[in-house]
């Protein structure tokens, strides 16, 4: 069986996680052609097409169809898809969730237009499509009205090889010498979307900092990215320098010291207003940190009764619960963490890699 997949965002969060663990497994079971950067994807055992063009661009509509080769299977693995004809049997599409839609008032009008014609194209144009939780498959079928039988849910895998407690203290001093680590901190992980609501956190640490001596907040991430997506918390910094001095933005974070990083915290919190699945409060649990996370969109679903929930739009209650978080007793604090990874571990990709080739089976 030929597939072709465009695997141009494969170094992107969310969505390269996705591709990086699901494609080399496929790779041995089906004749694979991948669509994107030659040098990003020299690993794979695959045909490449090699493909730069951007995503959500004319260019990219345009263009992008006349590089799908005739095969069995064209799989999109984001909801950007061709709109023109393309030489498939079939086509598949993973919809991780449907933000662009839930949120359309926060977008620009281009946007709006792109994320309405191209979203609602990807139900009626693909043969199935793949979504990560039920709280995205009734989000697809409220904003889009497709038909349930259409859709197939799939959760997302935690990487348990690198996901795991770090008990090497040598590797742990390295990655905290590198990355300028405090001796005590908060965590925060997730890129700078506004959904992801890390100025909500950032005024409850500000509210009970002077009840936190010693504590920082670590945000795993570029300063200058969240200051481009929000100069408030840019201003909100600048004008208070206790706050600031205990506010750490790590920069850019290689995926393998992360681990180290969960494993360091004293806390990780995920204040997200939206998710469709949400992976890093499952590899924080998977590395023995416990845990925080908005009692929003996906999160129960995903995170069940293993981890303490916050009210993401209640900066008094985030805070509340980050020092009742902090000042647990260490018999407490330790059934926290063994229910996490417990919780974590139910989350393979193993069991997501068998279940997409039962649906690529269906489809052809």
């Amino acid at each position: 069986m030929h597939i072709c997949i465009d695997a141009r965002m494969w170094h992107a969060s969310g969505i390269g996680t996705y591709l990086q663990n699901l494609l080399p497994p496929l790779s041995h079971q089906y004749n694979l052609t991948l669509i994107g950067d030659e040098k990003q994807l020299a690993t794979c055992h695959a045909k490449i097409i090699h493909n730069t063009i951007p995503i959500y661009s004319i260019p990219d509509l345009l263009r992008f169809p006349r590089l799908v080769p005739s095969c069995d299977l064209f799989w999109s693995p984001h909801y950007n898809i061709p709109l023109l004809p393309i030489p498939a049997r079939k086509r598949l599409v993973t919809i991780h969730d449907v933000f662009h839609l839930a949120f359309l008032q926060q977008l620009s009008f281009k946007q709006k237009i792109y994320a309405t014609s191209v979203l609602k194209a990807a139900v009626r144009l693909s043969d199935s499509i793949v979504t990560v939780s039920d709280f995205s498959k009734a989000e697809i079928i409220r904003y889009t009205r497709a038909d349930p039988e259409k859709i197939h849910m799939i959760y997302n895998g935690v990487n348990h090889e690198r996901f795991q407690p770090v008990r090497q203290q040598a590797l742990l001093q390295k990655v905290k010498l590198q990355y300028q680590l405090p001796d005590k901190y908060l965590l925060f992980v997730g890129n700078v979307k506004p959904h992801k609501n890390l100025m909500s956190l950032v005024k409850a640490f500000a509210q009970i900092k002077e009840q936190l001596p010693g504590y920082s907040l670590v945000v795993v991430g570029k300063k200058e990215g969240f200051i481009t997506g929000d100069d408030t918390l840019f201003n909100m910094l600048q004008q208070d320098d206790s706050l600031s001095r205990r506010v750490t933005f790590t920069g850019f974070v290689a995926e393998e010291d992360l681990p180290a990083l969960y494993t360091m915290a004293d806390l990780f919190i995920f204040p997200s207003l939206y998710e469709g699945f949400g992976l890093p409060p499952l590899e924080a649990m998977a590395c023995g940190c416990p845990t925080l996370v908005s009692e929003r969109a996906s999160m129960p679903e995903i995170c069940g009764e293993v981890v303490w929930y916050i009210n993401p739009e209640d900066v008094n209650h985030i805070g509340q619960q980050i020092i009742r978080a902090v000042s647990l007793l260490p018999n407490e604090r330790q059934t926290w963490i063994e229910n996490g990874i417990k919780k974590a571990q139910l989350f393979t990709w193993e069991k997501a890699i068998s279940q997409h080739i039962s649906i690529i089976s269906e489809l052809i």
